[in-house]
């Protein structure tokens, strides 16, 4: 490790020092805050100093970095401490930069390899000394390794054999169980005439693999020890000038019926469907058409072992070969394979020799064509970056069959039958991690189902669930579903010291552009469940068409799911991951994000509560202009109902992360949505954060509001006492703050408490008090719902005559105002008095009507009340079967919308009919009955 200024060296850094800037550069432009730096250098005991000197050291990097002018490349954000490089200043970066050039220029790709290889002086960050450290050294020592097998395969399939020999028995020496080395060496000493050399160097690796891992070599392996032993190779053998003992293509037939197939796995577990489909696609007919699938889905979910399990099932069909190739587009510390690379191996798979394979492009793609042209061949493309990365290795003329697995949809790729995987179902899953996990997981069913959900299904997150336990006999399944409770560990918990869900999914993130990262980040702060494109713009500040073509692109990537057309959601695991992920956005730019999504929310739900509610208008905070445009109230309704968790979601993250004035507008907006939908567990979240907003503010209208409405959730649930609770608190609270409204509202609801409870003079005070202060503010809906409850609470006391004319006089003001879902309410209110006054036949007319208007506009809770008003009146009627199917189906209604009083009001009905002796004769409930 050391820092230089063009030629000239900086001062040396004491040894902590290095290993601290090891870990910057290492993560160069992104956050490390103190607790990582702290666990990469000490691990999991560091001293008690560690945080001093965690500051000395980056002090001490600070000091060197500004005598060469670049002190401002060290900055601190609110997530920890960022070192950034520029092109041309981090000798790792130089690496990674040339050996991708070396994959997009097949031309000039062993000059820039060399280029590459140029940069070591030796073992990567020697002089570090680091819990981070041996890690990190052995993962870019494998990068280098990964990129010395690039150039020796270029240089071989180049004919430049003889100037590999040191350079491959070298890397050997250090590496003795690299098999790849080990065959490029035993072909280059082949093809110098060196058999003898090339088959002691193979009976070598065979030995020591043995005795140090107890393992036999790979297929691979074995097709270059077969070709070795047929002799040193000559000149070309054209397939015309065969000679004898070899097939035309100069091989042995047993190389070109080998299978490299990898091995399949012994706890393999449901994929029933998906196998089917593989395994009963067409079989090979003759007709020299090839049959190609491409398995795509989200990192984990399976795609290369439901392949290999597939292949094997199938490997029967398949007489001429079966062969497979890695591509490792989303592989760990390696370099994706090229097409060009690819085509090499498989060409080798089925036998050909190096020296026959052509060295352009072209030609080696139509030699693989020509090679499966009459032959059937299983072939495994694994791990494909996109179309055009397999597109050169498709046959042509072929009763072959290829399996291509993909992060990505192919959808660029004609004829191809497309398998979508998706995370395993329950059973499955379980089968799964009980078969890796064993008897344990047998024990504690309960346990297991919630591990298996807390994984998200995903098959990656089972296996290493399943392996933790099975390698900790002490622990629990309940201790294992305990530890992967905790959100925030979640991710490092699902992770072994070869592989992990995260760093899977960091493989799927950087094979993004900038602007689909930057739009997967900022999705990561969404507190709700899903997004559609309009959220995503407001989260990104685009325009709406560009953040749905990114949402599709992330889709296709599957870094997104979709549930329904339009809206985009992650896997639970991914969620996580993004929103570890968003701390990579300054902290600026995540406020402003989050802002912006804040001000659509209100804006949307403001303009459609403006066409749901136009009566109510004047009660709601006024936005600027709309994010978004409804088609008319069906469009208005059904986005409300998509967004709703969200919206309640968002106002609650408001709330918490100091935004109050976005709960308390959000809530005063949604407020008639949820109350006539009985969504009560949402409004009671809501209001409940409303309040403690208001609270933070010192806002004491918008705490009277929040408690009103408060109030009149728990009125509805059957709880008056709390309920007039919070009208009298919300009373008070107004009072002192002088706001009329706010009184208005709180004596209404504490009026109807008072009804209900029978305390009717204390009714008719506050109702009266309340009437007056609606009327003096000139609000015609205030006015309206109290004169409705004002008849009611006459009702209650037994002047049904005055109690129907009020009911007569709200319905013509709700009529004024065009307030639909009030009409309904006086509608039922009349009805519940005529029925009263003796008159069923009429009262059963206001309650058809206020059933039709309930249902026309999904007021649930008003449904409830309709449907039991009908079912009195049909029992005043002398119509007991229709009384009581309207009575269930009443019942019914009030149930699922937690509507207690109106759940009494059924059961009493049905007890009556009961006791009575009324039986059911038919009369089915008809849309307005």
């Amino acid at each position: 490790m050391e820092v230089s200024a063009g030629e000239r060296p900086l001062p040396a850094l004491a040894p902590r020092h290095r290993a601290f800037l090891g870990c910057l550069l290492l993560h160069a432009g992104r956050a490390q805050s103190v607790e990582r730096l702290i666990g990469a250098v000490w691990g999991p005991t560091p001293p008690d100093t560690a945080r001093a000197q965690v500051h000395a050291a980056l002090a001490a990097i600070r000091r060197v970095l500004r005598a060469a002018g670049a002190a401002d490349q060290l900055r601190t954000s609110v997530a920890g401490y960022v070192l950034t490089t520029r092109p041309g200043q981090l000798d790792l970066e130089d690496f990674t930069a040339l050996v991708t050039t070396a994959e997009d220029d097949p031309g000039q790709s062993a000059r820039h390899l060399r280029s590459a290889l140029a940069l070591w002086r030796g073992p990567a960050l020697a002089d570090v000394h680091a819990d981070y450290a041996p890690g990190a050294r052995a993962r870019l020592e494998d990068r280098r390794l990964t990129a010395v097998e690039r150039l020796a395969d270029l240089e071989l399939a180049a004919g430049r054999h003889e100037g590999l020999i040191d350079l491959l028995g070298a890397e050997l020496a250090g590496h003795p169980l690299r098999e790849r080395l080990t065959g490029q060496l035993m072909l280059a000493l082949n093809r110098a005439g060196r058999q003898a050399d090339a088959l002691s160097t193979g009976r070598g690796y065979r030995a020591r693999l043995v005795r140090e891992q107890g393992l036999d070599p790979g297929p691979a392996f074995l097709a270059v020890e077969e070709s070795v032993l047929h002799g040193p190779i000559g000149p070309v053998v054209r397939a015309s000038g065969a000679t004898a003992g070899e097939s035309r293509r100069g091989e042995p037939a047993a190389v070109r019926k080998a299978t490299f197939l990898p091995y399949d796995i012994a706890d393999f577990a449901g994929r029933t469907a998906e196998l089917t489909q593989l395994i009963d696609a067409p079989s090979p007919t003759g007709d020299a058409v090839p049959s190609i699938t491409a398995i795509d889905g989200m990192a984990g979910i399976g795609k290369t072992a439901l392949a290999v399990h597939a292949a094997h099932h199938l490997a029967a069909h398949y007489p001429d070969g079966r062969l497979f190739v890695d591509l490792h587009a989303h592989t760990a510390g390696r370099q994706r394979v090229t097409a060009f690379e690819a085509l090499e191996a498989l060409l080798r798979q089925l036998g050909i020799r190096a020296e026959a394979i052509p060295a352009q492009a072209e030609e080696r793609a139509a030699l693989w064509r020509a090679e499966l042209a009459g032959r059937r061949v299983l072939v495994v493309l694994d791990n494909a970056a996109d179309a055009a990365h397999v597109r050169p290795l498709l046959p042509g003329p072929s009763d072959s069959l290829v399996l291509i697995t993909s992060r990505r949809r192919l959808t660029d790729l004609d004829g191809v039958r497309s398998l979508p995987m998706d995370v395993l179902p329950a059973a499955d899953a379980t089968e799964l991690f009980t078969r890796i996990a064993g008897e344990r997981a047998v024990r504690e069913p309960d346990a297991v189902a919630e591990v298996l959900l807390l994984c998200g299904f995903l098959p990656l997150a089972v296996r290493i669930a399943g392996a933790r336990l099975r390698h900790r006999p002490r622990w629990s399944v309940a201790y294992l579903a305990q530890r992967l409770r905790d959100e925030r560990r979640r991710l490092s918990e699902l992770a072994t010291a070869e592989r992990g869900v995260a760093a899977a999914f960091a493989l799927s993130y950087r094979q993004l552009d900038e602007a689909e990262r930057r739009l997967f980040r900022l999705l990561g702060l969404h507190p709700g469940r899903d997004v559609d494109p309009h959220a995503a713009a407001a989260l990104a500040g685009t325009a709406v068409p560009e953040a749905e073509e990114r949402l599709e692109a992330l889709l296709d990537t599957h870094m997104l799911q979709q549930h329904e057309p339009g809206r985009y959601r992650f896997h639970d695991l991914l969620r996580q991951y993004a929103h570890d992920t968003a701390a990579e956005e300054p902290p600026p730019e995540r406020h402003a994000a989050l802002t912006r999504l804040l001000d659509h929310h209100l804006s949307a739900a403001s303009a459609a509560m403006d066409l749901l509610y136009p009566d109510s208008a004047h009660r709601r905070p006024r936005t600027g202009p709309p994010t978004m445009r409804f088609g008319g109230v069906a469009d208005a309704r059904a986005w409300l109902e998509a967004e709703r968790g969200n919206l309640v979601r968002s106002a609650a993250h408001a709330c918490d992360t100091g935004r109050p004035a976005h709960t308390g507008l959000l809530a005063t907006t949604l407020y008639r949505y949820l109350y006539d939908h009985a969504l009560h567990d949402d409004a009671l979240t809501l209001y409940g954060k409303a309040l403690a907003a208001a609270r933070q503010l010192g806002d004491p209208a918008g705490e009277g509001r929040a408690l009103t409405d408060l109030g009149w959730v728990r009125h509805t649930q059957g709880d008056h006492r709390l309920a007039a609770e919070h009208f009298e608190q919300a009373l008070t609270v107004c009072r002192s703050a002088g706001d009329r409204r706010g009184q208005a509202r709180a004596l209404t609801g504490l009026g109807d408490v008072r009804a209900r409870t029978g305390d009717h003079g204390a009714a008719l005070a506050a109702l009266g008090r309340s009437l007056e202060l609606f009327r003096e503010l000139g609000d015609r809906f205030g006015e309206a719902v109290t004169t409705d409850y004002l008849g009611v609470a006459h009702e209650r006391q037994g002047r049904f005559a005055e109690a129907a004319g009020l009911h007569r006089e709200a319905l013509e003001l709700f009529r004024g105002i065009g307030s639909r879902g009030g009409e309904a309410d006086a509608l039922h209110h009349l009805g519940v008095a005529r029925l009263r006054q003796g008159r069923p036949a009429q009262a059963d007319g206001h309650h058809r009507d206020a059933l039709e208007l309930y249902r026309r506009f999904g007021y649930r809770r008003g449904e409830a009340k309709a449907l039991n008003g009908v079912a009195a009146a049909a029992l005043a009627l002398g119509e007991p079967g229709r009384a009581r199917t309207l009575y269930r189906a009443a019942l019914d209604v009030a149930v699922e919308v937690g509507d207690l009083a109106e759940q009494s009001r059924a059961r009493t009905g049905l007890g009556l009919l009961d006791r009575e002796g009324g039986h059911d004769r038919a009369a089915p409930v008809r849309a307005s009955s």
